[in-house]
């Protein structure tokens, strides 16, 4: 008998010296793979994933002579005596095999190769673990996991970082949030699987061509889930069923949303949600943005700029229009409620010097997301001062959170360092408004953050990019951006149209920019106007705390950028209405099935090896393929369509088979955009 395994209500354990191993099924296809070095494993935290039902997932285990093997639907597991994991699909194909390059121990050389799947080759001088826990001292382990690299292997998803790379391989990625930057560590590779680190410790990971690492600075334990399907729809559904589905996306929320840096008044907003009205143009969302407020962290409106909250959300929904309004989580030293939640432990504390974490306009600390006790606070704040007034949908800015400086080690949780579980913080920042609303009552919960983490979808996380730059090149890279988000497990994406820093309206070449991202939102999940226009105005009240305090960037509304632009971006406003149909279909899709309305060709055509190729198209639900004009002055670009499908060009008519690029003129006032196989949606362009 093989005294290194043993079967334990339906997961394989391997143990060794201090080194503990458990593999059990968790999900249809899927395998969750938990390693320690301590005493037991920590039975508290799931993390990103879902309990499992294990009733639902009987795994076949046998266990040989020189290995043992775990067997969840389509993907096996099959450990060696030394502990080497490799896992294949249904066809005894390699998925993902761990980088082991060690001497055959004296403990099992009777079994020669160590198992069949062990490459006599790797049997080296060289030491090198797949697992490597090295201990820090009086405390934890910094966590080294080595992967195999396929050298031809492409690797999708990780969530939202700002490069132009859609094709991950070869990247080096930080797995910490910053703004702009969110971390989701679920990806997908062409071979066939699906990958989650299940672990929120700041670190990071190498997708080299000799081998992938996955590092965590400090933590407890190894924690990874893995899937095997055979196409991306199928491992995308997988992931979705064990870290949760997005709520089903309100019907407001797929319209066009008005927004910028800042509207200062209560006057100020509605004579923009009346104008649009005027001019017969359709808005389903404005927002209040930040500094609406007396102080950071008293979550309430300065009533001296806002004097009739519950008059102008009526005025606004007579109009059909949504009011969201924009919190953050941090509290000012002057706040009114800073000294009960430093006494209450409600706040993050700084592990060195002195408490301060945020400095703008104000000494301020950050609230603690991952303490339920702050969640249940911050959330009576938030109710009394907002959702009683009748505001139902918020912005939940500073999600990261944003820190002065990013000392990831300096800063520590409920849950424990920043540095350990940090980048969970986003997750934990939406469920405490998505608890407060659905406690309410409330149905179809969307939120807008600036960050996320794997399973932030279940909390109704809407994310958008971050404070990004206005130009040509920092909308290239929102692009691989959203399709990586959408395959990272997210599917609520956005941007803000024209990038959020600079942008003068009366400048002609960020008119073009402008007019070119606004096409290009008009196929996003949602779409919304955005950003810190120039010149800046400075505040009313500089001097006086509260809402007069920040100053305010140039008009951002569709008439304030030209004679020229105005028509083209009314076509493509008109055409997202026409368009809200189709869009619910695609929500209806996220919400069951977890299937991303934005999504790269290969999602859709995975047999077609170029479709793996593209990184400047995308697919807009299953019936609308996108290409964007993602550079100035261009007048035509490349397109390629997809094998197996007819394609028909939404705005000329002309139909083109699949399989083949064209080169597509490019005015203006039109983007390539072409219907597949004649679908009924031709007729909304």
């Amino acid at each position: 008998m093989n005294r290194l395994f043993k079967m334990d209500n339906g997961k394989l354990l391997w143990e060794y010296d201090s080194e503990k191993v458990r593999i059990e099924a968790w999900g249809e296809n899927g395998l969750r793979v938990r390693v320690t070095k301590n005493m037991a494993f920590d039975e508290t935290q799931n993390w990103a994933l879902l309990n499992a039902d294990q009733n639902l997932m009987i795994p076949e285990i046998h266990i040989h002579d020189t290995n043992a093997v775990i067997r969840n639907g389509k993907i096996k597991a099959v450990v060696s005596n030394n502990g080497k994991i490799t896992f294949f699909n249904q066809k005894d194909e390699v998925l993902l095999e761990e980088y082991m390059r060690t001497r055959v121990l004296e403990d099992f050389k009777e079994e020669t190769t160590i198992g069949e799947n062990l490459n006599p080759e790797f049997c080296s001088a060289l030491m090198v673990t797949a697992r490597e826990f090295k201990p820090i001292l009086g405390g934890d382990y910094a966590l080294t996991m080595r992967f195999e690299s396929h050298k031809d292997e492409k690797l999708y998803g990780m969530g939202q970082y700002q490069q132009e790379f859609l094709n991950l391989k070869g990247c080096t990625l930080e797995l910490a949030q910053r703004n702009s930057q969110a971390s989701v560590p679920f990806l997908m590779s062409n071979v066939g699987y699906g990958f989650l680190w299940n672990n929120p410790a700041i670190g990071e990971v190498n997708f080299s061509k000799n081998v992938t690492q996955w590092k965590a600075h400090t933590t407890k334990e190894l924690d990874y889930w893995i899937t095997a399907g055979d196409t991306p729809d199928e491992i995308e559904q997988a992931y979705a069923s064990v870290t949760g589905k997005v709520p089903m996306m309100p019907d407001y929320a797929m319209g066009f949303w008005q927004c910028k840096l800042r509207y200062r008044t209560q006057e100020e907003l509605l004579n923009v949600a009346r104008e649009y009205k005027k001019r017969n143009l359709p808005l389903s969302v404005i927002v209040i943005d930040y500094f609406h407020w007396t102080n950071q962290g008293d979550w309430k409106f300065d009533k001296e700029y806002w004097p009739d909250v519950e008059g102008m959300v009526e005025e606004l929904k007579e109009m059909g229009i949504e009011l969201m309004v924009s919190i953050w989580p941090t509290v000012e030293a002057r706040s009114e409620n800073y000294q009960e939640m430093i006494q209450k432990g409600l706040l993050i504390r700084t592990e060195r010097g002195i408490r301060p974490q945020f400095l703008y306009k104000g000494n301020s600390a950050i609230i603690d997301a991952t303490n339920p006790h702050t969640r249940e606070y911050v959330w009576s704040k938030v109710k009394k001062n907002y959702y009683d007034k009748g505001i139902k949908t918020f912005w939940l800015d500073e999600a990261e959170p944003e820190y002065e400086a990013y000392d990831f080690d300096n800063y520590r949780y409920y849950l424990g360092p920043n540095v350990q579980i940090g980048n969970i913080y986003p997750s934990k920042y939406a469920q405490m408004l998505y608890e407060g609303m659905e406690k309410e009552g409330q149905e179809n919960i969307i939120n807008l953050l600036r960050c996320a983490w794997a399973g932030s979808q279940r909390y109704g996380a809407l994310v958008w990019s971050g404070d990004i730059h206005s130009s040509f090149r920092s909308m290239r890279n929102q692009l691989a951006a959203g399709l990586n988000m959408g395959i990272a497990g997210i599917p609520w994406w956005t941007t803000d149209i024209g990038g959020f820093h600079g942008g003068d309206p009366n400048d002609e070449s960020f008119r073009e920019c402008f007019v070119r991202w606004f096409e290009y939102a008009t196929f996003c999940p949602v779409m919304r106007l955005h950003g810190f226009r120039e010149p800046i105005t400075p505040p009313v009240a500089p001097d006086k705390l509260g809402g007069g305090l920040c100053e305010t960037g140039a008009d951002n509304e569709i008439w304030s950028y030209g004679e020229e632009a105005y028509p083209i971006l009314t076509k493509f406003l008109l055409l997202r209405e026409r368009m809200k149909p189709y869009i619910k279909e695609q929500m209806k899709k996220a919400h069951e099935k977890g299937i991303p309305p934005m999504r790269p060709l290969f999602y859709d055509f995975p047999e077609d090896k170029k479709a793996w190729e593209i990184e400047d198209e995308y697919l807009f639900g299953s019936g609308i393929l996108v290409a964007p004009v993602l550079y100035e002055g261009a007048a035509s670009r490349k397109v390629y369509l997809p094998t197996g499908a007819k394609w028909t060009h939404a705005f000329t008519k002309e139909t083109f088979e699949g399989g083949s690029s064209i080169e597509c003129k490019t005015t203006l006032d039109t983007i390539p955009v072409f219907i597949k196989d004649d679908s009924e949606f031709l007729g909304i362009f």
